[in-house]
């Protein structure tokens, strides 16, 4: 009798004998197939990203020079006779008028630094690669050798794109369109993932350490015309405000006023070399990234630009700023 009224209960209930389990055996189904699903996506997004980074890795490659044979070994076509000088005086020329080479021969004999040599072929990468593409970024002794783009009208594509358009990370190193692509601005911010294998720019936080940031003072970036050194001055944690938005850097006035903000930070993991003095008239590069756990925080890495003067034989006043060279 309490076996059939149990029954009757059941069905009063809208529910038969077993229903109950079947229920939970097709939830835990479909919580494992969810999981299952989870598991082969996340593993996708990392063989992807995987994939990106090691094509960005031999893009990098491809930039390395190649050996060139023993010094003299090329040609120039002419003969000893047809080489022979002239007496057609040289006109003036200015910064603009010197080939890449001369100027590096400038910056090196100038500031005392060698530049690194690299071989970039622009016009190849926009046509086979990304047309977004317009500059490298390289610092020696870290894994930061990427082209850097600019998407023409979204400013966050390359935050979510990868550098062959599939959408994803590990992204690209970037600038904004707020920024011009001569390197002609107050600030000019370059934005990457701080990626938790190492990669893209994870390795602007090695610049927390005192001695590395001592032995890695330049930043170099390569154009089809030029090549900007930079000399980092400070690596520091930041508020996540938007520095080209939040700051008035276009003026000079608007622009000393956030380098005294930038001056005044303190903290532990910052590091800031006080024989590079920065001044409302100089020009800087601002590396930015993510801090792990501290959403409202950014990275960043900033170096002021070593520049020429038009004059050929004169420099600018910022590489005085710039401090005394290392007799090293």
């Amino acid at each position: 009798m309490e076996t059939e009224k149990n029954h009757r209960e059941e069905n009063r209930r809208g529910r038969r004998p077993g229903q109950k389990n079947t229920i939970w055996k097709v939830l835990l189904a479909l919580c494992l197939s969810g999981a299952v699903i989870s598991v082969v996506i996340l593993i996708g997004d990392k063989i992807s990203s995987r994939r990106q980074e090691d094509y960005l890795e031999e893009l990098a490659k491809g930039t390395e020079p190649a050996d060139k044979g023993p010094e003299g070994s090329e040609s120039s076509g002419q003969s000893g006779e047809d080489a022979a000088p002239t007496e057609t005086p040289e006109p003036e020329r200015t910064w603009e008028d010197f080939t890449l080479e001369e100027k590096n021969q400038i910056l090196e004999e100038t500031f005392g630094i060698e530049i690194p040599e690299k071989e970039i072929d622009f016009e190849d990468l926009k046509e086979q690669v990304n047309p977004d593409i317009y500059a490298w970024l390289y610092i020696p002794d870290s894994t930061i050798d990427f082209p850097v783009l600019q998407h023409p009208e979204d400013n966050s594509y390359y935050l979510n794109y990868n550098i062959d358009g599939s959408k994803g990370r590990p992204g690209c190193i970037y600038t904004e369109n707020t920024n011009s692509k001569d390197f002609t601005d107050h600030n000019t911010v370059m934005y990457g993932h701080n990626m938790r294998n190492g990669t893209m720019f994870a390795g602007l936080h090695k610049f927390e350490d005192a001695e590395y940031f001592a032995d890695n003072p330049y930043i170099y970036v390569y154009t089809p015309d030029e090549v900007f050194v930079y000399r980092i001055f400070g690596a520091y944690e930041f508020s996540n405000i938007h520095l080209l938005a939040g700051y008035e850097t276009e003026t000079e006035e608007g622009f000393g006023e956030y380098l005294e903000d930038v001056m005044s930070v303190r903290s532990m993991n910052s590091n800031f070399d006080s024989d590079v003095q920065v001044t409302e008239k100089d020009r800087i590069l601002t590396l930015s990234t993510c801090v792990s756990g501290k959403a409202d925080k950014r990275w960043l890495v900033q170096g002021v630009l070593l520049c020429v003067d038009d004059e050929a034989d004169e420099t600018d006043t910022s590489y005085d700023n710039a401090g005394e060279q290392d007799e090293n």
